[in-house]
């Protein structure tokens, strides 16, 4: 048993909690800009409807246009729009910066070899960083639709969801129907989560963990474009990053959000694993 863990009242699982490191993430003023640019999203939309009218109702038959041209029916419809429109790269981007920045920012401040030194154990060290990064990934993607739904409900009222296959929900049923999507879209996020958070690990430049993470999320989406690449686009996430679309059909249809859970997932826990063993054995200089 080593000198630290034979000291008086030592417990590594009480070192570094998370309540303190939530607290230190919250203060960081990157956290408060990024949840008003999220909060003011669904404003921003409200004006550019007011200003240049509501969308019409000709479109060309696909999801985007369905969609846009059904977002002022009820706050349900302007929800899904504001979902639509940010969750192929908006909502990265919070996801990126939290789970990026936790420990390059750690560490470019000079402040990690001091953390451990407290002694706070590394997988400790890690799996607090994580947690909280999740937790205010999480409360991003939901702060987005919870303030697009309240701000409808004033704008457009409250009313049942109008799906893009035809037909409508009742807006109790929209509301479950919504919080299945946006569960998926944070399940959907946990590949860009765990890239962000091994480069994270690899770097002491939060900037370049966070770029990396968004840049190479980007260069996801560019290859699922690439059609000639047939079955091997269902093995991108951003092949399934759209399928909460299936949750407003008449009948929620399961089997696009269930493969790409699977392939987001298994990709995190990979890049997650890579980020645990590297951190083990990496020297701490700063």
């Amino acid at each position: 048993m080593s000198v630290v863990e034979a000291a008086p009242g030592y417990r590594a699982r009480h070192t570094l909690p998370l309540r303190v490191e939530a607290l230190r993430q919250w203060r960081r003023r990157r956290t408060l800009v990024m949840g008003g640019i999220l909060a003011a999203l669904p404003f921003v939309l409200i004006i550019a409807f007011a200003v240049g009218g509501e969308p019409g109702r000709g479109g060309d038959g696909g999801d985007r246009i369905s969609l846009i041209d059904t977002a002022t029916a009820s706050a349900a419809n302007f929800t899904v729009t504001c979902l639509f429109v940010s969750a192929g790269f908006l909502l990265v981007v919070p996801v990126a910066l939290f789970c990026g920045d936790t420990v390059a920012s750690e560490a470019s401040w000079s402040s990690l070899r001091y953390l451990l030194a407290s002694p706070v154990p590394r997988a400790r060290l890690l799996w607090s960083k994580l947690v909280v990064a999740l937790g205010f990934s999480l409360a991003a993607i939901v702060l987005l639709p919870a303030v697009a739904l309240a701000a409808g409900t004033v704008a457009y009222g409250w009313g049942p969801l109008e799906l893009p296959a035809g037909g409508s929900l009742p807006a109790g049923d929209a509301l479950s129907r919504l919080a299945v999507a946006v569960a998926f879209v944070f399940v959907s996020q946990l590949v860009t989560a765990g890239l962000a958070f091994w480069l994270s690990t690899r770097t002491d430049a939060p900037l370049g963990a966070v770029g990396g993470a968004v840049g190479l999320t980007i260069v996801g989406n560019v290859l699922d474009a690439v059609t000639a690449l047939g079955d091997w686009r269902e093995f991108l996430p951003a092949h399934w990053q759209f399928s909460w679309l299936d949750a407003l059909q008449p009948h929620v249809e399961w089997a696009g959000m269930a493969k790409g859970a699977a392939v987001s997932v298994s990709y995190a826990i990979v890049l997650v694993a890579l980020a645990f063993r590297g951190f083990a054995r990496k020297d701490i200089v700063s």
